[in-house]
């Protein structure tokens, strides 16, 4: 806990739950209104389309922007901003207006907010509490996260069932408050010089080229890429795989993402227990195969309970190879490149989820939700085997060839 010794990082902690907890209700909240709406794993999948792939598109420039920018300035903006968004959709949900080009529509301007806020949210930690915390700091980061991810989803799925989706959202326009006062009274030293930066497409370039130079950066960030995509086809079929495979409704939905979440949280406090880094290369490699083998599983399975438990496993081994690589990246990144980096690793977390969830929503009508699972799972197996058999071979390579040898 030592990174609660820092008075910036308790209170960014703690608004953060709060607004987090909202959008976990929000998240749960939407994928039913649309399923509802529809009843089409297609319109799941375009509205998780909408809804990450400004991230990939702008996630590069949000980093760049938050390089040269103020980095509390642009957080306090990106969440008035969400907040508007959720109160938006609360007021057509609670009027009983709501269509689905209007649901899409908002996801890509929350996208569009996250392809900002990412970035500067994971470079803005390391000046809350220094390098030598930075590990704790992620750590704890995550087990915020993923309680939220507990809490929200469990409080969304006993509203929409008892009053509907739209005070879910309204809930969440709230929530945004408390992230927003946290920040607006934080003390953060005078920001240091910014080191001369290009324009914006040479800064992005740099970014790119720095990322792509480094052998365990570029290795890490592949991992990230087969992960990222192959998993939010789970995430995108969770409504249709609940309802329509074991036979479930809403509430069923958000305990089901309250569990996911649930071995989130254990796997964040594994990471907080952690007194170093060391090691955290081998987590990675573990987890990131264990997530292709929980997706099969979770395919296989027709007992409500048992795929409870395979999706807790899941989310265990989904946040330890997200952390772990989070982790790794901000300790080999100098902070001039900082946001750069980070705005690469969002890039590849959230940005190859619209096409995974393209993928979830084609392959779902075609082949149905089950099968989906079971082919993402699998190919999400074999392309983290075959990085870390790659990213192996390389420092090999790296170690007994000449010049300079591999981290």
């Amino acid at each position: 806990m030592r990174s609660f010794r820092h008075r910036n990082f308790r209170l960014f902690f703690a608004g953060q739950f709060i607004s987090l907890t909202g959008t976990w209700m929000q998240s749960v909240a939407v994928s039913w209104l649309v399923y509802r709406l529809t009843g089409s794993s297609l319109a799941l999948g375009l509205t998780g389309f909408a809804s990450h792939i400004p991230v990939f598109v702008f996630g590069l420039w949000g980093g760049c922007l938050a390089d040269r920018g103020n980095k509390r300035r642009i957080l306090i903006l990106a969440q008035a901003a969400a907040m508007v968004q959720a109160l938006t959709l609360a007021w057509l949900a609670l009027s009983g207006t709501a269509v689905l080009w209007q649901v899409v529509g908002l996801a890509a301007f929350l996208g569009l907010v996250n392809a900002v806020e990412m970035p500067t949210r994971q470079a803005f930690v390391v000046d809350m509490v220094g390098r030598d915390d930075l590990h704790n700091a992620i750590a704890l980061n995550s087990s915020m996260f993923n309680s939220a991810r507990v809490l929200g989803p469990a409080l969304a799925g006993l509203l929409v069932a008892a009053l509907g989706e739209g005070w879910c959202f309204f809930l969440n326009g709230v929530s945004y408050l408390a992230v927003i006062a946290a920040l607006a009274a934080m003390r953060l030293p005078p920001a240091a010089p910014l080191a001369a930066c290009p324009p914006a497409v040479g800064a992005i370039r740099q970014g790119l080229a720095y990322a792509y130079g480094d052998e365990k950066i570029r290795a890490i960030l592949s991992a990230l890429v087969v992960v990222s995509l192959f998993v939010s086809v789970v995430m995108v079929l969770l409504p249709v795989v609940v309802n329509a495979v074991l036979g479930q409704g809403a509430r069923e939905l958000g305990f089901m993402t309250a569990s996911m979440g649930a071995g989130s949280v254990v796997a964040a406090v594994t990471l907080a227990l952690r007194r170093e880094s060391r090691g955290l290369s081998r987590w990675r490699a573990v987890c990131g195969l264990g997530v292709g083998l929980c997706m099969m599983a979770f395919a296989a399975s027709r007992s409500y309970a048992l795929s409870a438990v395979i999706a807790a496993v899941l989310g265990f081994c989904l946040i330890l190879f997200f952390a772990a690589s989070n982790t790794i990246l901000q300790l080999r990144t100098p902070d001039a490149m900082r946001g750069r980096v980070m705005a690469l690793y969002a890039v590849t977390l959230v940005g190859m989820a619209p096409f995974g969830s393209l993928l979830a929503g084609g392959a779902a009508s075609l082949l149905g939700a089950p099968v989906a699972i079971a082919l993402a799972g699998s190919l999400c197996l074999a392309g983290v085997a075959a990085s870390l058999y790659f990213e192996a071979a390389g420092q090999k390579a790296g170690q007994d060839g000449p010049g300079k040898p591999t981290h």
